[in-house]
């Protein structure tokens, strides 16, 4: 396993080594945006395997660490704040290998996603 999975916190560089390492198939983790909806159709890094919105943690919460709890799970969001204060939480609630993604999407210069809507 990359050292980086052991990390409290990676940067942009670090996330898309191991973006490219899980491509590879040498690495697995789950990578998790945390921002609301609406920021997520605007862009999100590649590779985002689920939004979770921060402000419905406490309806996913419980199971999300419950479920995954021999994971390990990056959160990401625009500058990492948001995720910082849910890693910080999960922990507390014994999820032990949550990363967060210090910098969130504003300092990610790797692939970004947009969600593309249809004309009305």
């Amino acid at each position: 396993m990359s050292e980086l999975l052991k990390k409290n916190a990676i940067d942009s560089q670090e996330l898309e080594e191991l973006l490219r390492l899980r491509a590879e198939k040498l690495v697995g983790f789950l990578l998790i945006d945390v921002r609301e909806p609406s920021e997520f159709e605007r862009g999100h890094i590649a590779g985002v395997d689920f939004l979770m919105p921060g402000s419905e943690v406490f309806m996913w919460a419980d199971e999300f660490c419950e479920n995954s709890a021999d994971n390990s799970v990056i959160l990401t969001c625009r500058t990492g704040m948001r995720s910082g204060r849910l890693q910080r939480f999960l922990k507390d609630k014994g999820h032990s290998c949550v990363i967060n993604h210090a910098g969130g999407i504003v300092s990610y210069n790797g692939l970004i996603n947009t969600l593309e809507r249809e004309p009305a």
